[in-house]
C-alpha cells in the first residue's frame, strides 16, 4: 500500500519523481493531496540520497487547481487554507536544498501554475498550457502567483495574462521565459528525468548555494546578494567537494562530487 493517498513517490538514482495523482479530477488540489505533497516534498529535501527532483502530474494534467467541489464550504476559512496548508507546500519547494523541475503536462492552472512555476525549472509537453483563471470565478491569484508572474513577466504582461485568464501554451510560455524547454507530450516524464539526472552529477553544495543566493537575489539588492554570496564561496571553497573539482579539472577527468 502506498505511503501517500494522492501522490506517488518513486526514486531513480539520485533523482526522486514526485507524481500528483488524482487522475480523475484533474490533479486538484484537495486536503488530502495538501498534506501528502508536503510530506513527499519534506521526505525528498530531507533524503542525502537526493539531489535533483522532479514533480509532475499523473494523466491528463499537471494540475487543474484547487479542487472547488471539495473545498466551498461556506464555514472554512480560505486564509487559513492558504496559509496553513499550502503555503507550506510552496515554501518547501522554494527552501529546499536541491533543484526541482517541473514536468508539466496538460494544464496547470490555480494553484498548480503557482506549484509549477515556484519551482526551480520548467519543462512541458507541447500540448500544455497555464492558466491563471480567478477572475472567471472572481478570485484573486493566489499560492504566490502575483508575485511569481510580476517578477517573470513585469507588472503590464502578468496582469494581462492574469484579467484576462489567458491560457499560455507551452511555445508562448518558452518565449515568455517561464518554460525552460517544450518536448513532445509522449517523452516528457523522460526528458525531466535525464534534466534531472544531469544536474544530479553535479556539486551538490554548488547547486544548493546557486539556489539559495539566486532566490535571494529576486528580491533582494545587489549589495545584499553578494552578502549572500561571499560566505557562502568562503564555505564552498574550503570543502572536499571544491578541491576535488579542482583537482578533477587539472586532471582532465570528471569529477565525483559526495556533497561534503
Amino acid at each position: 500500500m502506498s505511503e501517500y493517498e494522492t501522490v506517488r513517490y518513486a526514486s531513480d538514482g539520485q533523482v526522486a519523481i514526485i507524481t500528483i495523482h488524482r487522475p480523475e479530477a484533474m490533479n486538484s488540489f484537495n486536503q488530502a493531496l495538501r498534506a501528502d505533497l508536503l510530506r513527499a516534498c519534506e521526505r525528498a529535501a530531507t533524503d542525502s540520497s537526493v539531489r535533483a527532483v522532479v514533480l509532475t502530474g499523473e494523466g491528463r494534467s499537471f494540475s487543474a487547481g484547487a479542487d472547488l467541489k471539495g473545498s466551498l464550504n461556506p464555514d472554512d476559512s480560505i486564509e487559513d487554507m492558504l496559509q496553513n496548508e499550502y503555503r507550506p507546500v510552496l515554501e518547501s519547494i522554494w527552501n529546499m536544498e536541491k533543484p526541482v523541475i517541473a514536468a508539466v503536462g496538460g494544464s496547470a492552472a490555480g494553484i498548480g501554475m503557482s506549484v509549477a512555476l515556484v519551482c526551480d525549472l520548467l519543462i512541458m509537453a507541447e500540448n500544455a498550457f497555464l492558466l491563471s483563471p480567478f477572475t472567471t470565478i472572481s478570485l484573486v491569484p493566489d499560492g504566490g502567483l502575483n508575485w511569481l508572474l510580476v517578477h517573470q513577466l513585469g507588472y503590464r504582461r502578468a496582469f494581462q495574462l492574469s484579467v484576462e485568464s489567458e491560457r499560455i501554451t507551452a511555445g508562448r510560455c518558452l518565449e515568455l521565459g517561464l518554460a525552460n524547454k517544450v518536448v513532445p507530450p509522449e517523452s516528457l516524464l523522460q526528458e525531466a528525468t535525464s534534466w534531472a539526472e544531469s544536474l544530479a552529477a553535479r556539486a551538490p553544495l554548488s547547486v544548493a548555494a546557486t539556489k539559495k543566493a539566486m532566490r535571494h537575489a529576486t528580491s533582494g539588492s545587489w549589495a545584499s546578494t553578494f552578502d549572500v554570496e561571499a560566505p557562502l564561496q568562503q564555505v564552498l571553497r574550503g570543502s572536499a567537494d571544491s578541491a576535488e573539482g579542482v583537482a578533477a579539472f587539472l586532471e582532465k577527468r570528471k569529477p565525483e562530487f559526495k556533497g561534503k
